[in-house]
């Protein structure tokens, strides 16, 4: 079985030497996606809540280029710089995802590239293999 890179336009491009997205079999793993913009690859202003917001957009495109939906994570791991966010984050990670929610972490780092706040990578299921 090979693995598939997913890259889309529709999210800003890697800043390192990463894919989007690699799809092995069934199985997408999302790279970690902050809140910045597709285009021009800054980050949004608005604080957390908009970073998060947009972080979300961002892995909601990667998963679409592979044929898929936020409702097909079963797995995400949320990176924060400082866990006092984790409320407005919560708050916002909760409208995009529906019942029963994926696993997930949520750890506090340091920092995060280009000073985001929020950093959410994500691995999802496929439920047609040969789709």
């Amino acid at each position: 079985m090979k693995r598939k890179q997913i890259e889309t336009d529709a999210a800003p491009g890697a800043i390192g030497p990463y894919s989007q997205a690699i799809m092995h079999g069934n199985v997408v793993f999302c790279s970690g996606q902050i809140g910045l913009e597709p285009v021009g690859k800054k980050l949004v202003v608005g604080g957390v809540a908009a970073q998060t917001r947009r972080a979300l957009d961002n892995l909601r495109a990667v998963l679409a280029q592979a044929g898929m939906g936020l409702d097909d994570i079963v797995k995400t791991t949320i990176f924060l710089v400082d866990l006092a966010d984790f409320d407005i984050v919560n708050n916002i990670y909760s409208e995009h995802f529906n019942p029963p929610y994926p696993a997930r972490s949520t750890v506090q780092v340091a920092a995060l590239p280009r000073g985001a706040r929020v950093e959410i990578e994500a691995i999802a299921i496929k439920d047609d293999p040969t789709a």
